[in-house]
């Protein structure tokens, strides 16, 4: 059930439910679903298909974040649309599609299996899809790419030093010396021996002329080339930055002092949904000193306008000015940003251009103006000069799924298939094309399946022949024609021969002239062992039998003798179009058929019968007799088909193997007899436990004194003997208070048993228990004249107790009670009325 529910919910979510950002997805007032590309309506299908929720839970999720009942409904019936436009997948049942549409109420019950928090999750994942994304806006939201500054590379030459930066002086030559100097709060470092050299606000090119002309003073060999000084930042200094405005996180952040304007970004997350991408304002001491473009990152690969940032920089990230839509047949279909004065074609380049399938002569336009929206078309010849306005959204509509200049030849030709319509193409040039007709080509008739103007099919027919000798009029072809020409197979029946019997390869094959009883007989590989060439018989369909006469012919029979050799006098016999051929078995021919005889006999294990009289005491008497254990009233005989079991199986063992096997025909006749006489309502266990008696209730006591009594049956191939060890157990099942395996004791009858097991239940139907015996029979209790007789219990005996079939009693209403009152006192109101009258 919960697993049925489960699948029901899941089918739920395609027509009710509505993922870059989940902040996106909080509101959802502006989705109209009939502006929807087919793109967004199947990834939202097959993340809700992926999802975990219930069809309650997602319309909940979607109505609180502001979509409209209405537009849910219009949802339901766009995603109805696509799967009718997709009838290559099964289509759901017609049950299931009613209870799609149940309403709300109905579907409070459907499981979920997880927490609030992941509901809302989760929902908002799938509700998203149905939003545009902004070009752009995952750029600082996902984890990949990073914008983090690489510190292994070499300094800038236009770095600037400043407080806590750490510079590295190496000398080496003729003097060598190492010294890490950090820049002290006043813009210094102290080098040893020379003394305080001024750095702070130069860049590290000149800051390390200064260095060297101060060393200078005291290494003589800097000068003249025997003494080289290496100056390097070896630790930079750490920058405060202020990032504010259209931010998902603003504030102050602490990044490298080679930190730029994109690893800010990075940090604090990026612009907010209605942040600008274009124009982020770089701001040093009160004034703009740059401004940053996203998309010639995101369109170009450039990162013009990417400072280096510097301390108590602000990056200050305005809402932007115009967007617009673009969906359908684009590379990148998303929300974009436009600056004053871009046109269409700068959208079509942000969108990375149109796909293979766009169709780009008209584009429509949904713009909204004061009061209500407006549609307009947008033609190729404008798109350079066209200036979207913000929340226009453009349309790029697909390709027809037709040819403009396709024609189609199938048939009897040797290429068939699409062809070009080329200029003044005939039905001639067409067929010569196609490499010509085949020699199997009906030339006396082909058509032409052509649409008129209206659209409606029309059919053009012609004669091939006439058509390729030039005697008819050539047809000249138009678009979508459809050329066919039949096979002379394509009109008749296929013949076939066919061949059953004692031969290795029956079946059916395909008709060739001049076929004989003799090639069938090898094509079908030949006589099986016990085939007799003799008698063969081959039937033929009578064509021309005579209707009127109640002994006509059905079928005409011929008669052919062969030898293992394939020769005689009718080896020749040509077969006609289905003719049946007949091989029969050689009389006498008979296969090994095997019993089986377990238990408690002295040779047990596998017998062939000897001849077809062969009986049941025949075999006990070849497997030895009985040993001195064997429990002759528990015998059995089990009859159901071939079977093969490992020696030393259990009773229990051989019924749990036979479960799946048809029932024993004498005990299924027993059971049902019982249980219709009882009127017995039967649950699953009763009846498994039926079906496991596979046994033919034989009396082997009898049958060993009297060999020639009926009882001493036949053997059949696959029978089962089982002479089992003297049981001292009687099982009690069914309606009692506690089921249970007691101990034989002799001369104790059924309710004995009964009691051991604590007695019947309040259900328990106690006239109608019964016994099935050690060998397989079945006998039920015996009522007469309100004497109740229970069968004889014997070893090995299973005792059942059927259960009374549950009626619900109908209770009579009041106003029933007082309507069958009525009835009968104006019943006895006509009576009265009529002995009066009678008087």
């Amino acid at each position: 059930m919960r697993k049925t529910l489960r699948l029901a919910s899941l089918l739920l979510f395609i027509f009710i439910g509505v993922g870059t950002h989940y902040s996106y997805a909080q509101d959802m007032s502006n989705i109209r679903v009939d502006e929807l590309s087919d793109t967004q309506v199947r990834n939202f299908v097959n993340q809700v298909q992926a999802s975990g929720l219930s069809e309650a839970q997602l319309e909940q999720v979607a109505i609180s974040r502001g979509m409209s009942t209405t537009e849910v409904q219009n949802l339901r019936q766009r995603v109805d649309k696509m799967k009718l436009a997709n009838q290559k997948t099964d289509s759901l049942s017609t049950r299931a599609q009613q209870n799609l549409r149940q309403p709300l109420q109905d579907t409070l019950n459907s499981i979920s299996f997880l927490n609030p928090e992941q509901v809302k999750t989760e929902a908002e994942k799938a509700l998203d899809e149905l939003k545009s994304k902004v070009f752009g806006a995952s750029l600082f939201q996902n984890a990949d790419p990073q914008f983090e500054p690489n510190l292994n590379l070499a300094t800038p030459k236009n770095y600037v030093i400043g407080t806590d930066d750490e510079i590295m002086i190496e000398i080496y030559g003729y003097s060598e010396a190492s010294y890490k100097l950090t820049v002290s709060p006043e813009g210094n470092i102290n080098i040893p021996n020379i003394g305080v050299v001024s750095v702070a606000g130069s860049t590290i090119e000149s800051a390390s002329t200064r260095i060297r002309n101060s060393l200078s003073s005291i290494y003589s060999g800097i000068s003249n080339g025997t003494t080289n000084v290496n100056i390097t930042l070896s630790n930079i200094r750490s920058i405060k930055v202020i990032l504010t405005g259209s931010i998902v996180k603003p504030g102050t952040y602490t990044l490298p002092s080679v930190a730029s304007a994109f690893n800010a970004l990075y940090a604090s997350g990026g612009p907010t949904l209605n942040g600008t991408m274009r124009d982020i304002r770089i701001i040093r001491n009160g004034q703009v000193i740059s401004t940053l473009d996203v998309y010639d990152f995101l369109v170009d690969g450039s990162l013009k306008n990417n400072i280096t940032l510097q301390d108590q920089d602000v990056i200050f990230v305005p809402p932007y000015s115009k967007r617009v839509e673009l969906i359908g047949q684009v590379k990148r279909p998303a929300l974009f940003e436009l600056k004053a004065g871009e046109t269409f074609d700068d959208l079509l380049k942000y969108a990375g251009g149109f796909t293979e399938y766009a169709y780009q002569d008209r584009i429509q336009v949904l713009k909204n103006t004061d009061k209500e929206r407006r549609i307009e078309d947008l033609l190729s010849s404008q798109f350079n000069q066209y200036e979207p306005v913000s929340g226009d959204k453009f349309t790029i509509s697909r390709i027809l799924e037709r040819f403009e200049n396709r024609v189609t030849i199938n048939g009897a030709v040797f290429r068939p298939g699409d062809y070009e319509l080329s200029p003044g193409l005939t039905l001639s040039m067409l067929i010569k094309k196609a490499d010509g007709v085949k020699e199997d080509a009906f030339l006396n008739l082909g058509y032409i399946t052509r649409l008129k103007p209206d659209l409606q099919p029309e059919q053009v027919t012609f004669n091939v022949a006439n058509i390729l000798a030039g005697t008819d009029p050539d047809i000249q072809l138009k678009k979508e024609d459809k050329i066919f020409i039949s096979s002379i197979f394509d009109l008749k029946d296929e013949y076939s021969v066919s061949i059953d019997g004692e031969i290795r390869n029956p079946g059916t094959y395909n008709y060739a002239e001049g076929r004989t009883v003799k090639d069938l007989i090898l094509e079908a590989g030949g006589f099986k062992d016990s085939a007799t060439p003799l008698r063969i018989e081959v039937s033929r369909r009578v064509t021309d039998t005579d209707i009127t006469l109640k002994n006509g012919e059905s079928a005409e029979i011929f008669q052919i003798d062969l030898n293992k050799d394939f020769e005689g006098t009718n080896a020749n016999f040509l077969l006609k179009p289905f003719d049946m051929v007949f091989i029969r078995t050689a009389p006498g021919y008979e296969t090994q058929k095997t019993v089986r005889i377990e238990g408690e006999v002295l040779y047990p294990g596998s017998y062939a019968i000897s001849k077809k009289d062969e009986r049941i005491t025949d075999i006990i008497k070849r497997a030895g007799g009985f040993t001195p254990f064997a429990y002759i009233k528990g015998a059995s005989l089990k009859r159901v088909g071939t079977l093969s079991l490992q020696a030393g199986a259990t009773r229990d063992d051989q019924i749990a193997l036979q479960m799946e096997k048809e029932e024993s025909q004498q005990t299924l006749q027993t059971l049902t007899a019982i249980q219709q006489d009882q009127n017995v309502a039967l649950n699953q266990g009763e009846l498994q436990q039926k079906t496991k008696n596979d046994y033919v209730g034989i009396n082997f006591t009898k049958i060993l004194e009297k060999p020639e009594d009926k009882e001493n049956l036949l053997l059949h191939d696959g029978d089962i003997i089982f002479i089992p060890k003297e049981l001292q157990t009687v099982k009690v099942g069914g309606d009692v208070l506690s089921p249970v395996t007691a101990v034989y004791v002799p001369n104790r009858g059924l309710k004995y048993y009964i009691s051991q097991a604590g007695g019947f239940s309040e259900q328990a139907l106690k006239k109608r228990s019964y016994v099935v015996y050690a060998n397989g029979s079945v006998k039920s209790t015996n009522n007469f004249i309100g004497i109740r007789t229970y069968p004889q219990i014997e070893p090995g005996a299973e005792i059942f107790v059927p259960k009374k079939e549950f009626r619900q009693r109908q209770t009579i209403s009041p106003q029933a009670w007082v309507g069958i009152g009525s009835t009968i006192a104006s019943m006895a109101a006509v009576i009265f009325s009529i002995i009066n009258s009678s008087k």
